[in-house]
């Protein structure tokens, strides 16, 4: 890899098993750990392609492959993919840099998603590779929906910029998964970008 995401360097160690355990719990607790997924399974047909970018411990590809779509999941962190592989069978999970993402030759996807702060946790100064990595991987025609805390060092301004620069338009933008209306001062950021 180029650099050093931010997952890795603006955490600390054992934050990766954290992770999957903080999950985990919740998912033996009951919570609602699909809204994501709700969304994205909403705006595609029946039997989509997703790519889940930045996929983490795989709880959004998850519920989408248990939705009927044909999931692949790419994280950096070996760790999130060993659980997603454990927790979630059924899609194929990859580790790969999203800044250096190739799948192959493989069918493009209908819809890739970035969910959980993504873009917050790539190595700064990717973030237009990024988009522009993931967006190879999606069809003509095809969607990006992404979703980041606007209170990081990644801003929503810095956002727009970039995905211009990745050749990307905003189609819509949210403060939530669930479409609450977009404000200046949101402290979540849900974007839906055209490929």
């Amino acid at each position: 890899m180029a650099s050093t995401p931010r997952w890795f360097s603006d955490t600390n160690d054992g934050h990766s098993q954290w992770y999957v355990d903080r999950f985990r719990t919740l998912a033996a607790d009951g919570a609602d750990l699909a809204g994501e997924a709700r969304l994205i399974d909403a705006i595609v047909p029946p039997g989509s392609r997703v790519l889940d970018a930045g996929c983490g411990p795989g709880r959004l590809g998850g519920a989408l492959h248990e939705r009927g779509h044909t999931v692949v999941g790419a994280d950096v962190d070996p760790v999130l993919i060993e659980a997603a592989r454990a927790d979630h069978p059924g899609p194929r999970w990859e580790v790969a840099d999203l800044s250096t993402l190739d799948l192959g030759e493989e069918e493009p996807f209908d819809v890739a998603v970035m969910a959980g702060n993504v873009l917050v946790f790539v190595a700064p100064g990717t973030e237009v590779e990024v988009l522009r990595r993931v967006a190879a991987h999606v069809r003509l025609g095809g969607r990006i929906v992404t979703g980041f805390h606007t209170d990081r060092d990644y801003r929503v301004e810095q956002f727009d910029t970039d995905l211009v620069a990745a050749g990307l338009t905003l189609q819509q933008r949210f403060s939530t998964w669930d479409l609450q209306p977009w404000a200046d001062d949101a402290e979540f950021a849900v974007s839906f970008l055209s490929v």
